[in-house]
């Protein structure tokens, strides 16, 4: 949840063979995302979700979270895609909840607890629990809600101009969707504190040095940059990653006895796949792996 800023304000590993016999490039011929400001289309392995409200700095309202929840159910359960990329159009990310459509001094103000149980909430959710890495290429702001949505990516990628605000304090709110919970895991309690109660900016290369995010780079090779990551990961062995991403969400709350259980076990799982024997071959062979994504 966050106020816009002015306009002057800078389940099983998806391994599914069907992956490999997937169109090249398959756009959404979904008119209700254009509708609601999203545009989505997944070419050569990678779902591309683009934030399309640049007018409004792709600030979140009610049509354009459904859109992205539905969206992002899609991409996790499509076995064609083995990346999915987030993205804002303009020179935004997002700056957080659309205040005009909570509406506080109309007749039905939308209550902010249904908003984030109805519209927030499930994006955070679907973004770390599909099997799937989730690359977020942050281009400009990203603000309150905004920037907890950029920050929930399991790899984040910035512009070298963009900044992360949390900016809930200066309208009377705390930090949400999952920023309380994300923020002290990526940056340490005190660099969240600040954060959460100052709502200064801060930008991509203080988020680098904080460890909040994967890379900072330059704008002129920000989206060759995002594009060889996301070529990579779509490239990539799709089990191993999922077990991978699987593994390091429990980290924290496991036992290290529990979790070399865990990894035993999801390495024994890995081993099933063909893209274990064929990432072996390849390393006897001294050449370059060509996976599947099974």
């Amino acid at each position: 949840m966050s106020d816009t800023p002015e306009k002057n304000d800078e389940a099983t590993p998806a391994t599914d063979s069907a992956a490999n016999d997937a169109p090249r490039l398959r756009p959404t011929p979904d008119p209700a995302f254009e509708a609601a400001g999203l545009k989505a289309e997944t070419a050569d392995g990678v779902a591309r979700i683009t934030l399309n409200r640049p007018e409004r700095l792709n600030s979140l309202n009610a049509a354009l979270c459904a859109a992205l929840n539905q969206a992002l159910t899609r991409a996790a359960t499509d076995p064609g895609v083995r990346c999915v990329l987030i993205t804002g159009a303009g020179r935004a990310f997002c700056a957080g909840q659309d205040l005009a459509d909570v509406d506080i001094d109309g007749e039905k103000p939308r209550e902010i607890g249904d908003i984030l149980e109805n519209d927030i909430n499930p994006v955070v959710r679907l973004m770390h629990g599909m099997d799937k890495p989730v690359v977020c290429a942050v281009n400009g702001v990203a603000a309150g809600a905004g920037a907890n949505i950029a920050l929930a990516g399991d790899i984040v990628v910035a512009a070298e101009s963009a900044r992360f605000i949390q900016a809930f304090c200066k309208i009377g709110l705390m930090p949400d969707g999952g920023g309380t919970w994300l923020l002290p895991r990526l940056a340490g309690t005190a660099r969240a504190l600040g954060m959460s109660l100052l709502g200064e900016p801060l930008d991509a290369r203080g988020a680098e040095a904080w460890g909040l995010i994967w890379k900072c780079v330059a704008d002129d090779t920000f989206a060759e940059t995002v594009e060889d990551i996301c070529r990579t990961l779509a490239n990539g062995p799709t089990m191993a990653l999922a077990l991978a991403k699987r593994a390091l969400a429990v980290s924290g709350t496991n036992s290290l006895e529990a979790h070399l259980e865990l990894e035993r076990d999801f390495q024994a799982s890995a081993a099933t796949s063909d893209d274990y024997r064929e990432g072996v071959r390849a390393f006897i062979a001294k050449r370059k792996p060509e996976f599947k994504g099974r």
